[in-house]
């Protein structure tokens, strides 16, 4: 027999997996979130429409799929917590700097949207989240005009078709940059 067959599975750090009682919690609370969903769920009208689904079949779906979820949550905890679970490996800390390029895109976007528009907004969301995300993975040479110009253009060709979509196929009023919406 090799080495690899016959030694035991890795047993991650004690810090890295919580205990089985911190994980039997979690499960409850995932099954407090399905009994809360199910209780907003009795306020909503059941009656059939399109399909034979009703406007309330969603929440409920999602309670017990919640429900469901939780349960197996608290079983895994009761039968040894998650055993199998490998090392998570990651980082040995937090990348603060790529956090704050994808914070600042969803920030401003959210900020900027009605502004600027969707287009305008969801662009420069794309093209600093791909800032902070090229930085993490350890890329240099971000900051020049090609990869700017790219990382714009991407950002547009991404946002103008779904902006296009949802106004004219989903009748959805999206903010746009002009008073004719389409920017």
């Amino acid at each position: 027999m090799s080495e690899l067959s016959s030694s035991p599975p890795s047993i991650p750090p004690t810090s890295a997996v919580p205990s089985p009682g911190w994980q039997a919690a979690v499960g409850a609370g995932v099954i407090l979130v399905a009994a809360a969903m199910a209780w907003g769920a009795l306020e909503i009208p059941g009656n059939a429409g399109y399909g034979g689904v009703g406007p309330n079949f969603l929440p409920w779906a999602c309670a017990l799929v919640l429900a469901v979820c939780g349960g197996w949550l608290i079983w895994e905890a009761a039968t040894g917590g998650y055993r199998q679970a490998a090392d998570p490996g990651g980082a040995p800390r937090a990348a603060w700097g790529p956090f704050a390029w994808v914070s600042a895109g969803l920030l401003l976007n959210a900020a900027l949207i009605v502004e600027l528009g969707f287009i305008v907004g969801c662009t420069l969301c794309y093209a600093l989240a791909v800032q902070g995300l090229r930085r993490a993975g350890g890329q240099t040479g971000l900051l020049s005009p090609r990869v700017l110009a790219v990382d714009v253009a991407t950002g547009l060709a991404i946002a103008a078709p779904v902006f296009w979509l949802f106004t004219q196929f989903l009748a959805i009023n999206l903010p746009g940059l002009t008073a004719s919406g389409w920017l």
